[in-house]
């Protein structure tokens, strides 16, 4: 996705070979109008699916999954990285692990909001190691409902995620693949 990509580049920061910083749009400040393209990329390469709900986690996948959901005509669920008060019962839960925060957390989803008839749409901001997409099809899964796909808005080919993912059977979609950050420039994979 070409405004994406010209949006790393011109916005993104490259803090190590593994970090790229993506504050200025995606995941601290949101460019609403790269997120409204965004959905509608996704829908589009979705869009034969038969998607009933698009599950995402909190925070930063929000913003383009919704964008998505809006697009489709779906409802969006965002998994929980922590229990509130008023999320604490009849939960699907899975743990990840954060690959930028070196933490290991639960996630949880309220079994009333997905089912077994579902066809759901997992939308992620970045796919390093695949942890966090892996931990949404398991709570997907656990609902015995099925996973369409995964759209991720960046990925960092560079880590294993994508193989990961793809080994397990996964339709995985990526808007901007990402081949290196070495020397702190960013170089896409060109298919």
């Amino acid at each position: 996705m070409h405004a994406l990509e010209q949006k790393i580049l011109s916005e993104g920061i490259v803090l190590s070979d593994q970090v790229l910083k993506v504050d200025a749009f995606l995941n601290h400040q949101i460019d609403p109008v790269l997120m409204q393209q965004i959905g509608k990329e996704f829908a589009a390469r979705f869009k034969d699916a038969g998607i009933t709900k698009i599950i995402t986690i909190e925070a930063s996948g929000i913003a383009p999954a919704v964008m998505a959901g809006l697009e489709l005509g779906v409802p969006v669920i965002f998994a929980r990285k922590y229990q509130s008060l008023t999320l604490k019962d009849d939960l699907y839960r899975s743990k990840v692990f954060s690959f930028t925060k070196q933490i290991e957390s639960t996630i949880a989803i309220s079994n009333k909001h997905i089912s077994a008839s579902d066809k759901a749409l997992v939308i992620d901001d970045f796919l390093a190691n695949g942890q966090a997409a892996l931990g949404l099809a398991d709570l997907i899964h656990q609902a015995k409902a099925e996973v369409v796909g995964i759209g991720i808005v960046i990925e960092k080919s560079f880590q294993p995620g994508r193989q990961l993912l793809l080994d397990k059977g996964y339709r995985v979609e990526s808007l901007a693949r990402i081949k290196s950050l070495e020397n702190g420039a960013v170089k896409f994979v060109r298919d």
